[in-house]
């Protein structure tokens, strides 16, 4: 045959059979522990600044009536250091329940922080980000949300000299970092995980109650920072769930969304089943173009299975509302409170 298309057809058959076939006979827990091992190991290493090492820079504190908005610069990989807004409820005693809000392809934390990509205000709130990490701390949860590399502030200064309205730097860091047995993924959750630690001891947050919220390729970081650390007490993901071979197998993706070798590991419904018996709330748009309602349906039931059979079916939840590549927050940020409230 000429055309690729059965040929790619019968190797992701064949991959998944012999996932089947290497877990046949292994304890739950043996498995889980396999594929948290090898999920981490396909993500590449990085050079850690250490704790205390780089102290984190206060940039900014502003107050506005119901909440305090910090800004802060942190270190964590060797040789980068990036931004992080904090914002923090106003009239809540004790210590609070936190939240890493995680933004995805855009302009940065800025996005999901009520401003527009210069800093100002943004009147507005009709984007697809929809100011969440404003919706969470108004729910009287305090909230990180760090920048992302590679968009916004931090994308690549030779791609901007290229063309100064680049979308992102995930295509050029990506191929780079591939050639040297990196992956783009694996830097972000090393910094994600890095914000983790600053935000735990932030003496506003209750370190045993933290949770995390990702939107499109914020819930990959998002949910790779929750496999793998378990400080994280409960996960939204939003315009994310789906199967691979249904979403970034179908459709075409941002090069940040391929990390190879994952399908040795596990079809995505697997990875993020990781997280169980932790609680796990998913979201999507059912007209949602890139990460389709079919595939959506599909990931759903099989982690509903999969934390039947952890004894966690009350730990999870799924809302597919009425909308596009977008988030909603309709049912998925009061049942993030709730659960870190629990």
């Amino acid at each position: 045959m000429w055309k690729g298309d059965s040929f790619l057809k019968e190797l992701y058959e064949q991959t998944a059979s012999r996932r089947a076939l290497e877990n046949e006979g292994r304890a739950p827990d043996e498995r889980k522990q396999r594929m948290k091992e090898r999920l981490e190991s396909s993500l590449g290493e990085f050079n850690l600044t250490g704790q205390g090492q780089v102290q984190p820079k206060l940039l900014e504190r502003i107050e506005f009536a119901d909440y305090t908005r910090e800004r802060v610069e942190l270190s964590i990989v060797e040789g980068l250091s990036f931004g992080a807004y904090l914002l923090i409820p106003k009239g809540v005693p004790g210590k609070l329940p936190g939240v890493i809000a995680v933004h995805g392809h855009g302009y940065g934390s800025r996005q999901i922080c009520g401003m527009l990509a210069d800093g100002t205000p943004d009147p507005g709130h009709t984007d697809i980000y929809r100011h969440f990490a404003l919706e969470l701390v108004r729910l009287g949860m305090v909230v990180i949300a760090p920048d992302v590399i590679g968009f916004g502030e931090r994308a690549l200064q030779s791609d901007l000299d290229a063309d100064p309205e680049s979308p992102s730097s995930c295509y050029m860091m990506s191929a780079q970092l591939l050639m040297m047995g990196k992956t783009l993924t694996g830097l972000r959750v090393a910094e994600m995980r890095g914000a983790l630690d600053y935000f735990a001891g932030r003496e506003e947050v209750d370190p045993s109650r933290i949770g995390i919220a990702g939107f499109s390729g914020g819930s990959l970081i998002a949910y790779v920072t929750a496999v793998l650390d378990e400080r994280i007490r409960a996960v939204n993901l939003i315009g994310f769930p789906n199967t691979f071979k249904d979403s970034i197998m179908a459709v075409h993706h941002c090069v940040c969304n391929y990390t190879p070798g994952i399908l040795e590991i596990g079809e995505l419904p697997e990875l993020i089943g990781l997280i169980a018996p932790r609680p796990l709330f998913l979201e999507s748009g059912d007209r949602d173009p890139i990460f389709p309602k079919r595939g959506f349906e599909l990931a759903a039931e099989e982690l509903r299975a999969i934390y039947r059979d952890a004894g966690a079916e009350d730990r999870f939840g799924w809302d597919l509302f009425p909308g596009v590549h977008e988030v909603s927050g309709r049912r998925s940020f009061g049942w993030l409170k709730q659960m870190l409230q629990s």
